[in-house]
């Protein structure tokens, strides 16, 4: 099954990162109407590229945990199997 659930995976981490780069840029101009500073920005502050980054590294990760677990849910319905091995708890 986990072949079966490669080609979903992928095209799912495709459309994560779309969707996480438009609510980063939606995100970002409401605080500053300006592009979002780069580490090597002469005219940004420190607190504006650190604050940049983490915002754009949290969209990320949210915007990437939401699409896995949907791909994940519909391959479930789908197949009736979960796409990926269960971890062992401590």
């Amino acid at each position: 099954m986990k072949l079966l659930y490669k080609p979903i995976s992928l095209v799912a981490g495709v459309l994560a990162a779309r969707a996480a780069k438009a609510a980063f840029q939606s995100l970002w101009s409401l605080i500053d109407d300006r592009e979002p500073p780069k580490a090597n920005t002469e005219a940004a502050t420190l607190p504006q590229v650190v604050a940049a980054a983490v915002l754009e590294a949290a969209t990320k990760a949210a915007v990437a945990a939401v699409v896995k677990r949907a791909a994940a849910q519909t391959f479930s319905h789908l197949f009736g199997v979960w796409p990926v091995p269960a971890e062992p708890r401590d």
